[in-house]
C-alpha cells in the first residue's frame, strides 16, 4: 500500500500522483486528507509552498469518485475561494493535473475575464468552482449561480481572505450556502484577531498546525539592507546582476510601474503584475517568467499569493511590507518545493517601525546591513546651489594687467561711472496701464471734448454710460 493510500485515498487516485512524480505526502497532507475524508471542518496553518493545495484538492476528488452523480446546473457541489486570480488559476491548474482519471466538471471565475463565457460554464452546472470574492458575488447577485446545494467550502489563504475589508463578502457568500456543510481554512499564517472572526464561520474545527505559526522558510537565507529612499533603485541594479530568476514587492501599483520604468533606461529589462492590469496581460506575463523568457518580475502584495514558481532564487523587498503576514507570504516565493534561496529587504530609516513588527512576529532577529548604493558626484547638478543667491562683487577680478605699447604707465579699462543711487532713482517709471489701446484713445478724446465743453475749474457732468469703473489706480485718478 503506497503512502497516500494509507490516508484513504484510492488506487486510481493514487496512479495518478505517481504519474505526476508524487510519491510522499507532506506533514500538511498526511493530517489533512483524513481529517476532510470524515467529514470534519478544518484549520489548517502550514508555510508556503508545503503542499496545502493538493491537501485539499485530493480529497474533492476522492468524495466525486466515490459519488458519481451529474451536476446541477447553475449549482456547484465544492467552492473553493481564493484572494487572486493568480492564485484561482494555479489551483485550477493542479485539480486538473490531479483530476486526469477522475471525470468531473469545474470552472476558474475571476474577474478581468468576459462573463458570457463564465456564464455558459455555470448554467451547465459544477463539480467544483474556484473563483474570487468580488466576481463570485456578481454571479450570485445575477442569478447566475446558487449555494443551496453546495456541500464543501474552502476559504485559502485564509488570513487574506478574512481579513476586516474581505469579510463582509465572505460572510454574504457563505450565508447562501447550508449550515449543513463543511468549511475548510488553510492558509501560512493565522493571526488571533482574524481566528475570531474564522470562528463565525466553522463548527467545532479540527487545528491542524504542521509549523509554528508565521514562522519563515529555514532554508531562506533573509537580510536587511538599511538605506535611504534614493539609493534603493540603484541598489536594485546591483542587485539583480547574475540572478536567473527574481521577483520584486513593491507596496502600490505605481511604484511597480516606476520601477520597470527606471530599470528599462539602466538596460534590465523587467515586467509588472497588478491589480490594474487585465487577466490576459497578468497571465502572459507569469507564463513569460515561468518558462523563462523573463527573469524578473515586480508584483504588489496581492500578487504574492498564488505564484507558485519553483526556481525563484531571489525575492527583494522593495518596500517593507506593513503587515508582517505579508512578508511571510513574499519571501514564501522563493525556496519552494525543497530548494533554498534568498530574501533581502530594502529599509528605509522610516520603514524600522514595520521592520520590528515582523522581527516581532517570526521571532527572529534579522541581519541589518547599512549599504550606499552609489557615491555621489560632486560636479552633478545640485538643486541647492541652483537656488542660491549669487554673491555680489566686492572686489576687482585679480590678475596680471595689460601693458600698453610704448609706455611705462600701466593702463585699465575705464568704466563709464556709476549713476548714483539719487540720480539713479529721481525719475520713477509711470505706472504701466493695463488697458487696451482702443479703450484709452476713447478715454482720450471724451477728456478733449469735455475739456472743451467746460470751463476751467467746473466739475463735468456725470455720465450714465459705465456705472462699474475700472479696479486700480485709474478708479481714483483725478481730472486737472
Amino acid at each position: 500500500m503506497t503512502p497516500f493510500a494509507k490516508l484513504g485515498l484510492s488506487s486510481q487516485l493514487t496512479k495518478t500522483l505517481e504519474t505526476s512524480g508524487y510519491t510522499q505526502p507532506t506533514p500538511i497532507q498526511q493530517q489533512v486528507i483524513p481529517l476532510m475524508l470524515l467529514g470534519y471542518d478544518i484549520v489548517g496553518i502550514a508555510q508556503t509552498g508545503t503542499g496545502k493545495t493538493a491537501a485539499f484538492v485530493l480529497p474533492l476528488l476522492e468524495r466525486l469518485k466515490a459519488n458519481q452523480h451529474k451536476a446541477i446546473p447553475k449549482h456547484c457541489g465544492a467552492l473553493i475561494i481564493v484572494p487572486t486570480r493568480e492564485l484561482a488559476k494555479q489551483i485550477d491548474d493542479n485539480i486538473e493535473k490531479y483530476g486526469k482519471s477522475t471525470y468531473h466538471q469545474r470552472a476558474c471565475i475571476v474577474g478581468g475575464m468576459k462573463y458570457p463565457r463564465q456564464i455558459k460554464r455555470l448554467n451547465q452546472g459544477l463539480d467544483i468552482l474556484v473563483a474570487t470574492p468580488g466576481r463570485l458575488e456578481d454571479h450570485l447577485k445575477s442569478g447566475n449561480l446558487s449555494l443551496a446545494k453546495t456541500e464543501t467550502v474552502i476559504l485559502d489563504e485564509a488570513d487574506q481572505m478574512l481579513d476586516l475589508g474581505f469579510f463582509p463578502a465572505i460572510r454574504r457568500i457563505v450565508k447562501q450556502a447550508p449550515k449543513a456543510r463543511q468549511t475548510v481554512l488553510l492558509s501560512a499564517t493565522m493571526p488571533k484577531p482574524i481566528r475570531a472572526l474564522a470562528s463565525e464561520l466553522l463548527d467545532n474545527p479540527r487545528d491542524v498546525a504542521v509549523t509554528p505559526q508565521s514562522t519563515p522558510v529555514e532554508r531562506i537565507e533573509q537580510a536587511v539592507m538599511l538605506m535611504d529612499k534614493p539609493e534603493k533603485r540603484p541598489f536594485v541594479v546591483q542587485a539583480l546582476e547574475n540572478q536567473f530568476r527574481t521577483i520584486i514587492f513593491t507596496r502600490t501599483k505605481h511604484g511597480a510601474d516606476q520601477l520597470v520604468k527606471y530599470l528599462s533606461k539602466q538596460g534590465v529589462t523587467a515586467s509588472a503584475i497588478h491589480g490594474n492590469k487585465s487577466q490576459n496581460a497578468r497571465q502572459r506575463t507569469l507564463d513569460a517568467f515561468r518558462k523563462g523568457e523573463e527573469h524578473i518580475l515586480i508584483a504588489t502584495d496581492i500578487a504574492a499569493r498564488g505564484i507558485d514558481i519553483p526556481d525563484v532564487s531571489l525575492v527583494v523587498n522593495y518596500d517593507v511590507p506593513t503587515t508582517p503576514e505579508a512578508y511571510v507570504h513574499r519571501i514564501g516565493r522563493t525556496a519552494r518545493a525543497g530548494r533554498e534561496g534568498r530574501a533581502i529587504t530594502l529599509c528605509a530609516p522610516e520603514e524600522q517601525k514595520h521592520l520590528r513588527d515582523i522581527e516581532r512576529l517570526i521571532k527572529i532577529k534579522l541581519p541589518i546591513e547599512n549599504v550606499q548604493a552609489g557615491e555621489i558626484d560632486e560636479n552633478a547638478y545640485n538643486p541647492m546651489k541652483a537656488v542660491a543667491k549669487p554673491v555680489a562683487k566686492t572686489a576687482a577680478k585679480s590678475g596680471p594687467k595689460k601693458h600698453r605699447k610704448g609706455g611705462s604707465a600701466q593702463r585699465t579699462p575705464e568704466r563709464p561711472a556709476e549713476k548714483s543711487d539719487s540720480e539713479r532713482f529721481d525719475k520713477k517709471r509711470k505706472p504701466k496701464d493695463s488697458k487696451p489701446a482702443g479703450r484709452r484713445k476713447a478715454e482720450a478724446g471724451q477728456a478733449s471734448k469735455s475739456g472743451q465743453q467746460h470751463k476751467r475749474g467746473e466739475q463735468p457732468r456725470k455720465k450714465g454710460g459705465n456705472k462699474n469703473p475700472p479696479r486700480g489706480p485709474a478708479r481714483n485718478r483725478t481730472r486737472d
